[in-house]
């Protein structure tokens, strides 16, 4: 950091406080989303971080970097809006026509997050205290497994086991004590070790390699021609459908080929366009609307690859990320 360039920022030069923070935005926005578990949530919270750095320059003492400064205010953001958020899914809540799903799991609010915004940012060297590599850490089943821990220890995971900071680096940041940084860190290792599924990602196949092109592509002709059995072949024997933050969840062939041939009949058969999603393939799904040549967004399906097969499908009925993912809002 140059002290010429912090000087003629506190000075009121918007051009000099870009300067220092524009080269941490990206991977402030991802460290916003792990931790509030919403792509919109990231991006308005990101905004007032820095709204708050700017205004808060005279009171950066240089003892952190203006990387960890700029952390602590956009951590301590977003655990304010967690503390105070009721939108959260209530347990309990049912939708009507749904076929029976093999279990009702507690809810947890997430979208997902688009690949296109992490683009330079899973390069980036964690601390040495680091646990995750950087592309484990954005995987659908980490970041629902995060969503699950209460917001201090959802914090203190994610900067000592993502990030790397050094557990006094996180003690100032939350305003508390190395010893109760140390405390919530095995309580939130405990819990959250639990959920991550057994097998590991090292067993997906890597991004855009001919084997991901095949299971993809076979799974969206599948998809758009109704072929439920087409999808149901390249599923691994243990597969889950979920639909987050919905309670609803399908486990194994039988099971998830009933939930799909049900959507089929009420809704026909979709189209998909393709996109990614925390590092992994996805689509935009558009169902047809009756009486009209247009199909409108419905929701989005994440996949998770093992091997040659698809181990989960995680179906997000929210439409309103298609735009962070550059998705049409129709198609004819």
């Amino acid at each position: 950091m140059s002290e010429r360039t912090l000087a003629h920022a506190r000075a009121g030069d918007e051009s000099a406080f870009r300067e220092l923070t524009d080269p941490y935005l990206r991977e402030l926005q991802l460290h916003i989303y792990r931790i509030v578990g919403s792509v919109q949530d990231a991006e308005d919270l990101l905004q007032e971080t820095l709204l708050a750095a700017w205004r808060g320059l005279e009171q950066f003492e240089e003892r952190a970097s203006v990387r960890a400064w700029l952390y602590r205010i956009a951590t301590n953001r977003s655990l304010d809006v967690l503390r105070a958020s009721r939108r959260r899914p209530e347990q309990g809540r049912r939708m009507t026509e749904m076929p029976e799903p093999t279990r009702f799991a507690e809810p947890v609010w997430l979208q997902p997050y688009p690949d296109a915004l992490l683009d330079g940012i899973l390069d980036l060297a964690p601390g040495p205290d680091a646990r995750y590599e950087a592309k484990e850490a954005i995987a659908l089943a980490f970041t629902v497994g995060l969503q699950h821990l209460p917001p201090q220890q959802r914090a203190v995971l994610v900067l000592r086991d993502v990030l790397g900071f050094r557990a006094a680096e996180v003690a100032e940041t939350l305003d508390t004590t190395e010893a109760s940084v140390n405390s919530l860190l095995r309580r939130a290792r405990a819990a959250f070790e639990s959920r991550l599924p057994a097998s590991g990602r090292d067993r997906a196949p890597l991004p855009n390699s001919p084997v991901e092109r095949d299971i993809v592509g076979r799974f969206a002709a599948a998809i758009e021609t109704g072929d439920t059995d087409g999808v149901v072949a390249l599923l691994t024997d243990d597969a889950w459908l979920t639909m987050p933050p919905e309670p609803y969840e399908y486990q194994g062939h039988s099971t998830i080929a009933a939930f799909l041939r049900d959507r089929t009949a009420r809704r026909g058969t979709p189209r998909l366009v393709p996109t990614r999603a925390n590092g992994q393939p996805a689509f935009g799904c558009y169902f047809p609307s009756p009486q009209t040549e247009i199909a409108r967004p419905a929701a989005m399906f994440v996949l998770t690859l093992e091997a040659d097969r698809i181990s989960a499908i995680t179906w997000f009925g929210d439409s309103s990320v298609f735009p962070h993912f550059g998705l049409p809002r129709i198609l004819r």
